[in-house]
């Protein structure tokens, strides 16, 4: 289960927002997002950035 701020990291991942944009929209750290991005890896079970996009597609998760 994705929490709410995993769920708004990978929308703005799928909006093709840098770390550091991402960062400074949510404003937090990078090394914050740095850590949400392992974190979605992990629990959608992706190797790479594209994999975990194409993923969270398949799964109805982003547009």
């Amino acid at each position: 289960m994705l929490t709410k701020r995993e769920m708004e990291v990978l929308q703005l991942i799928g909006q093709e927002l840098t770390t550091e944009q991402i960062a400074t929209r949510l404003q937090v750290s990078i090394s914050t997002i740095e850590t949400h991005r392992h974190n979605l890896l992990q629990k959608l079970g992706a190797k790479s950035v594209v994999g975990m996009i194409k993923i969270a597609f398949k799964q109805g998760l982003i547009d």
